[in-house]
């Protein structure tokens, strides 16, 4: 029996051949690092193969080496070594899995108290190993085991496949609690969420290859794995609104620019809506009643994912409004909140994941605030200028007074010299946002300008008094205009080298 013994974990430990190309890529990891997402953007998702969609072969042996275990086995229990040869069989294959995980999926066992030691870079590295790994278990290597052991040891597969199998199961499901015990970030949503669509996707049908007493204690281990995962991704949701609640910068952004926090949160809104549908679930199923009352106002219809978005939209606005007071210029303030305001609706029209969830409503809603800050911003810097345009105070007894006429072209260059020296520092990141105001302050001003110089340019003395005066034609103006939110300080002081001659 000795030899029988020696023969068959002979077969069993060196007739493996290295198997054909099955073992499928974790989905989770075609998408960006979280680092990179946040910058942004869109990704094709892969999703790996349904347990159908492939013929289960015997974990890398062939048929003929599969038959003469049996057989063996078969010897060497009807000699009363049947224990033995389980033995023999149960250490081979639990170290032949576990060296196929390591080949195939780069996986090695990481304790629970290994996980809470790491950093995030290596944590960040370690879930795709384990996604992967879990979905092939799932998918492949799980079902070969169970099919090998029904070939070897008819009638008594499914314990030895549990006694290989189960182990490794709590082993998994330990480090998805653990991932989901350490502390949280914001940087740790996706990775959770890749997690939480693995316990979900792939082990259902896992369970079903385990026997009833063995599957109720699993789905338990999973619902608290997913409970915990779940939980963890609404707090980090938490997290991110008070991290917006608490900066509290006091120095504005130069120019009027897109502020960072808005930049931050978009794209990182725009990343959590990739999982939509995930997310929708994880706020459904586990969110605490307090967090489920807290429904924006005219929002009770929405989702509790929805409503969240919502929230973190309103904080953010409100955020970006208190920080719009940081500048003291008014039309600068306008053009920081036309800048935030178009990059967050843009964001959103750009995204069809984040724009079903605001929905068309919410959008016409901003665009129509953006409006808003329009008006102030042109009420604010071109009604003033447009003031020495008009007539009154120009003319006495029917005549023209020639002093109030100059002193009127002095204060419109001097007016305008300095909205252009002041606006040309200012940005306007979205072309065509810049290009829209851009039009709309010429539309305003060159009718404007060109009725006044027909008006009144005709009275002052043609030569000198007139170059003196009369610092800019209309084509000047328009010139100048297209130079406005650039940001460019160094064509502060160029308004009177581009007039013409």
């Amino acid at each position: 029996m000795a030899f029988l013994e020696d023969e068959f974990r002979i077969l069993l430990e060196e007739s493996v051949i290295k198997e054909t190309a099955l073992v499928t890529d974790d989905a989770g990891s075609q998408r960006k690092s979280t680092e990179d997402a946040v910058v942004s953007q869109d990704q094709d998702q892969v999703t790996a193969p349904e347990p159908g969609d492939q013929e289960i072969e015997y974990p890398g042996y062939s048929e003929d080496v599969v038959v003469l275990l049996r057989k063996i086995a078969e010897k060497m229990k009807a000699g009363g070594y049947g224990w033995e040869c389980r033995e023999v069989y149960l250490v081979g294959r639990r170290n032949i899995l576990m060296r196929t995980l390591k080949q195939d999926c780069e996986f090695e066992k990481v304790s629970i108290d290994e996980v809470q030691k790491m950093s995030w870079g290596e944590l960040e590295r370690e879930i795709p190993i384990w996604t992967k790994t879990f979905k092939n278990c799932s998918s492949l290597f799980f079902p070969g085991e169970l099919k090998l052991a029904e070939k070897i040891f008819p009638g008594d597969e499914g314990s030895l496949f549990c006694i290989v199998a189960h182990g490794l199961t709590i082993q998994f499901l330990g480090f998805a609690e653990a991932v989901a015990m350490t502390k949280r970030s914001t940087e740790k949503l996706f990775k959770i969420l890749d997690i939480y669509e693995t316990l979900r996707d792939s082990f259902p049908p896992m369970e079903e290859l385990f026997p009833e007493e063995l599957c109720s204690e699993l789905r338990n281990e999973v619902t608290s794995a997913r409970s915990r995962l779940g939980e963890s991704a609404i707090n980090i949701f938490s997290d991110l609104e008070n991290s917006i609640k608490s900066d509290s910068s006091k120095t504005p952004v130069p120019g009027g620019a897109v502020h960072p926090l808005t930049r931050y949160t978009m794209n990182y809104l725009k990343y959590s809506c990739e999982y939509k549908d995930t997310l929708e679930q994880v706020f459904k199923s586990h969110s605490k009643m307090e967090q489920e009352e807290e429904v924006p106002a005219n929002n009770s219809a929405c989702s509790a994912f929805a409503s969240q978005l919502m929230r973190i939209m309103d904080l953010l606005d409100g955020n970006m409004e208190a920080k719009s007071k940081l500048y003291k210029d008014i039309p600068l303030s306008c053009i920081f909140m036309m800048n935030n305001g178009r990059y967050i609706v843009q964001k959103i029209k750009g995204s069809a994941e984040i724009h079903e969830v605001m929905g068309d409503t919410w959008c016409r809603r901003r665009s129509s605030e953006l409006r808003n800050y329009h008006k102030s911003y042109q009420r604010e810097t071109w009604g003033k200028l447009l003031g020495f345009l008009g007539h009154e105070g120009l003319m006495h007894n029917g005549k023209i007074v020639k002093p109030n006429l100059k002193e009127r072209f002095k204060s419109f260059n001097a007016t305008f010299d300095e909205i252009h020296k002041t606006q040309t520092t200012w940005v306007i990141n979205d072309e065509q946002l810049q290009s829209e105001l851009r039009v709309s302050i010429t539309a305003v001003m060159i009718p404007a300008y060109r009725a006044f110089m027909a008006r009144f340019g005709q009275y002052l003395d043609p030569g000198r008094q007139t170059e003196k005066y009369v610092k800019y034609q209309p084509e000047d103006i328009e010139d100048l205009i297209d130079e406005l939110f650039e940001g460019n300080t160094s064509s502060s002081s160029t308004a009177t080298a581009k007039r013409r001659t």
